[in-house]
């Protein structure tokens, strides 16, 4: 069954990256370059089957949009993986207490990102 998973980065690189390994197994992924622009999309009745996130980015941070969609009762089952250039330990408790999924650290390798987000579709 194909999931769709929303990533937002304002580096759309990475996410031509993400989309060649999360793809070939069938999955949509969908590229937005900053949190309210998903937030449109979300707010349209879209659900994502997961979401990945940068912290740091232009408009609304990575903590601000998680805050959003975990205090949200429509967004907040939705698994959120972090994808960050930050390697702080500060960070990523703030990341987890705010309801993240797991946190992954760039640059990362594609299969190990592809391997851990297969839990949670």
């Amino acid at each position: 069954m194909n999931k769709t998973i929303a990533f937002i980065d304002d580096k759309p690189t990475i996410g031509k990256i993400l989309k060649t390994y999360l793809e070939e197994d069938g999955n949509r992924l969908l590229y937005f370059e900053n949190a309210p622009s998903a937030i449109e999309w979300l707010d349209q009745g879209n659900r994502p089957a997961l979401i990945i996130t940068d912290m740091r980015m232009p408009l609304m941070s990575g903590d601000e949009f998680l805050a959003f969609l975990k205090s949200n009762p429509l967004y907040k089952p939705i698994p959120v993986v972090i994808l960050s250039s930050a390697e702080s330990t500060d960070e990523r408790i703030r990341a987890f207490e705010a309801g993240a999924d797991d946190y992954i650290v760039k640059p990362f390798n594609p299969l190990e990102l592809k391997a851990r987000i297969k839990k949670y579709l």
